[in-house]
């Protein structure tokens, strides 16, 4: 069949964004691993589809699937591309929607500088909720949060990070690093987003403070590997800083993609992301 998309990124986290209410899509995970594959097909860190809500009062229903085939339950970045879209093409005539995910409603605003602020929902703080087994772990408290202790294999040596843990809808785990360039993401990310106490696996959050408002950050995302930013990884990261009284809201967020604003009041508050959502182009591919 032939697949009418648009290619979009959010501060350089690129996604196939497809609308589903006026073309049928009947994909599994082979087909969608094909179409974010960089080589053979369009490439993307994810693929975000457009459906028809199935609940009153909400506008949309939005479906996220990683370049892995994996169906995940959120994406920052990806509802800002997602109201864009719909607000382009002609699909509302709202700038403020509501939108149903996996792990429950959001509501993004396009705002008239073309940004877009999204309230993503409280976080989730209680281990069991995010979800990560605690059993046996000492945690270590720091201002209001706890570090769990995550032992590593690396390179045949044991080592242990101390990491916070945060549902944004889906699974974080941060830990703090003195220099986010020589983070070693790429040799433990992939450890942490496997690691058997995250028994729906997790993304890897490297985050240095620069100041009280500020930090820089890098995510190794689960089922996407390292990508230039990462919307909900920015929003745990805020909420992991702010709770062990590192930060202070609102935060500015620099990824190796571009920046986001983060601003959270403090527990059983909704964290609001704002940043940008770009289109890079539009075509048709035979899938």
């Amino acid at each position: 069949m032939k697949l009418k998309f648009t290619k979009m990124h959010g501060a350089g986290n690129d996604f196939v964004v497809i609308d589903a209410i006026n073309q049928h899509i009947d994909f599994g995970p082979e087909e969608w691993r094909r179409l974010a594959d960089r080589r053979f097909g369009v490439g993307a860190d994810q693929i975000l589809v457009v459906e028809r809500a199935s609940s009153p009062g909400i506008d949309f229903r939005y479906r996220i699937f990683n370049n892995d085939g994996g169906e995940v339950e959120q994406c920052g970045n990806g509802s800002r591309a997602f109201v864009r879209f719909v607000v382009d093409k002609g699909l509302t005539r709202e700038r403020s929607i509501r939108v149903e995910t996996m792990s429950g409603v959001i509501a993004p605003r396009l705002e008239e500088d073309g940004n877009v602020t999204v309230d993503m929902g409280a976080p989730r703080l209680d281990p069991a909720e995010v979800p990560f087994d605690s059993t046996g772990l000492a945690g270590r408290p720091q201002g209001g949060d706890t570090l769990w202790p995550l032992a590593l294999t690396v390179g045949g040596a044991e080592q242990e990070v101390l990491v916070s843990v945060v549902s944004m809808g889906n699974p974080h785990a941060v830990q703090v690093v003195d220099d986010v360039d020589s983070a070693p993401v790429a040799d433990t990310g992939p450890l942490i987003e496997h690691h058997p106490r995250f028994p729906k696996r997790v993304n890897a959050g490297y985050m240095q403070v620069v100041d009280r408002h500020h930090i820089r950050l890098r995510v190794f995302e689960r089922g996407a590997g390292e990508t230039l930013a990462c919307g909900t990884g920015s929003c745990a990261a805020v909420v992991a800083g702010i709770r062990r009284g590192l930060l202070d809201s609102p935060v500015r967020v620099s990824a190796r993609g571009g920046e986001l604003s983060i601003a959270w009041a403090g527990d059983g508050q909704p964290v609001y992301l704002s940043g940008p959502a770009v289109t890079v182009f539009e075509g048709e591919i035979e899938i």
